[in-house]
């Protein structure tokens, strides 16, 4: 079997910042692919001299905010047979209201630090029908933050960005699991006043 990780890997070795931006697009998407792995590889090989930093760069970038436009749109405009029939309930609404309130902060932090959280954003965002202009700006922003820290860790660690991909993965399970658990606690703890009240 292929190692997925290889051939994009040396897709980028190959075809140098084309495959990586097509990368970030797929990612942005959806579909799994060790996004933050590629910058850090991309970061490393432009050190190397086998990538040019400014394309890395621009295309990355331009990759991962097609991709999260891409899922916001079909959210957007796709979701209203979904939408029919769940918007009259008790947890659409709770939902409506929070991303009303967190939204932005949600966007922005789940483009480089909750990455597992982006697509259910991307989709929420869209289907609340959150500003595109506002959405557009902070997924470029913390694009942009992403590409530049991962790829820049990438670049300064450059022989061992493979040990730092390792660690980063591990690290942001733990930062998932936390914001699970805070959540999960949030809710219960509300749902406990709520039944004392």
């Amino acid at each position: 079997m292929i190692n997925l990780n290889e051939l994009v890997l040396t897709g980028m070795l190959t075809y140098g910042a084309w495959a990586l931006g097509l990368a970030t697009l797929i990612s942005a998407i959806g579909v799994p692919l060790p996004a933050t792995m590629l910058l850090l590889a991309a970061g490393a090989f432009t050190r190397q001299g086998v990538l040019g930093w400014q394309p890395a760069l621009v295309l990355a970038i331009c990759g991962a905010v097609l991709g999260d436009s891409g899922s916001y749109l079909v959210a957007r405009f796709g979701g209203a047979v979904i939408l029919q029939r769940v918007q009259n309930t008790s947890l659409w609404s709770q939902s409506q209201t929070a991303f009303e309130r967190w939204g932005g902060a949600a966007i922005f932090l789940s483009r480089f630090l909750l990455t597992p959280f982006a697509l259910p954003i991307n989709l929420l965002a869209g289907s609340t029908r959150y500003s595109p202009g506002h959405y557009l700006s902070l997924v470029i922003a913390g694009e942009t933050l992403w590409v530049i820290a991962f790829g820049g860790m990438g670049y300064v660690f450059a022989d061992r960005w493979e040990a730092v991909s390792s660690l980063l993965g591990d690290l942001t399970g733990v930062v998932v699991g936390l914001v699970l658990l805070l959540v999960g606690g949030g809710y219960l703890l509300r749902s406990y006043r709520d039944k004392l009240s």
